[in-house]
């Protein structure tokens, strides 16, 4: 659960914006490339306006979302024509053929009407979102001129040299573990650094070990999610990696990744084995600031880390 609206950055800790790379990546997107932005992400631009980009980006949001309003009502004509052909043929006779185009109609139908609702709701101010891999927020950087910056980029990263196919063979790449930074990770380690400030995680576990019993004769696993949140509310600050990706006749791609290590025991305890790594105010700077000849500075910035204690529920 991420900080969607990039003025919080720049509120709270006095961040640049990056608003030639937020320009670009709206441009991207209205011009046909597919692009995860969370809506909360784009809400922030739609609030005011102070520059002639920032009223940019408010065209290219509008023409966007105009598009892709135009585009789910034509996918929900044809999946509801889909699904009507396939309950007429169950009528008559039960088919694997008709089951399936049923099943799959009614689930593209009803995907189809909440992302209808969606983009017809008003623009507001969404301070907070749940971001997935792949999906675009606001992250926090150095610049050259030791200022803090926020610039959107991708939670799913793509190393410089990688092909972009990689974002497909290695879908894992939104975290880095910290066991592996001299390794695949060694070309951004020390070089490359951002802070991602976020709420909550969630994660993916087993209902037996949440509920702390072995399974029972002939049970299945049942996957759930959790919600993980510092039991103080303190926002986290993650450590993460970012890269700048170039490849011919492709655009440029930002990207992190979250740096990983062992979870602590209440997080371990509920069947969960990895964990983000937040940050101390005191160390921001520092972290952001490149220094690849000194790694040993970094390897105590992650040691001597902020450490809460984690709290957890069912996600929604």
């Amino acid at each position: 659960m991420v900080w969607a609206d990039y003025r919080k950055y720049v509120r709270h800790y006095g961040a640049r914006i990056d608003i030639h790379e937020f320009v670009r990546l709206f441009e991207l997107r209205a011009a046909g490339e597919k692009l995860a932005i969370p809506r909360a992400v784009s809400n922030a631009f739609m609030q005011e306006a102070g520059t002639d980009a920032e009223r940019y980006c408010q065209q290219l949001i509008d023409q966007f979302e105009a598009a892709e309003v135009g585009r789910i009502q034509s996918e929900l004509f044809q999946q509801r024509h889909r699904l009507a052909d396939a309950e007429r043929a169950l009528l008559t006779k039960t088919t694997k053929k008709a089951s399936e185009d049923k099943r799959i109609a009614g689930n593209k139908v009803a995907a189809a009407v909440a992302k209808l609702k969606e983009l017809q709701q008003p623009h507001s101010a969404i301070e907070e979102t749940r971001i997935f891999s792949g999906a675009y927020c606001p992250v926090m950087v150095m610049n050259d001129a030791g200022e803090y910056l926020v610039r959107p980029m991708r939670y799913l990263c793509r190393p410089p040299g990688m092909p972009p196919d990689s974002d497909r063979k290695y879908p894992g790449m939104y975290n880095a573990r910290r066991t592996s930074l001299g390794g695949v990770w060694k070309p951004l380690y020390g070089r490359h650094h951002a802070v991602l400030v976020a709420s909550a995680f969630f994660e993916n576990v087993h209902r037996h070990r949440v509920e702390g019993r072995q399974l029972a004769a002939g049970e299945q696993e049942e996957n759930v999610v959790l919600r993980f949140a510092p039991d103080s509310s303190d926002l986290m600050q993650i450590a993460c990696l970012w890269s700048h990706w170039r490849g011919a006749g492709q655009p440029d791609l930002l990207s992190f990744a979250a740096i990983t290590e062992e979870a602590p025991q209440e997080v371990a305890d509920v069947g969960h084995d990895r964990c983000i790594i937040p940050l101390r105010d005191d160390q921001l700077s520092s972290w952001l600031t490149p220094a690849p000849k000194a790694l040993d500075v970094f390897e105590r910035i992650l040691d001597d880390r902020a450490h809460p204690y984690y709290e957890h529920l069912l996600a929604a």
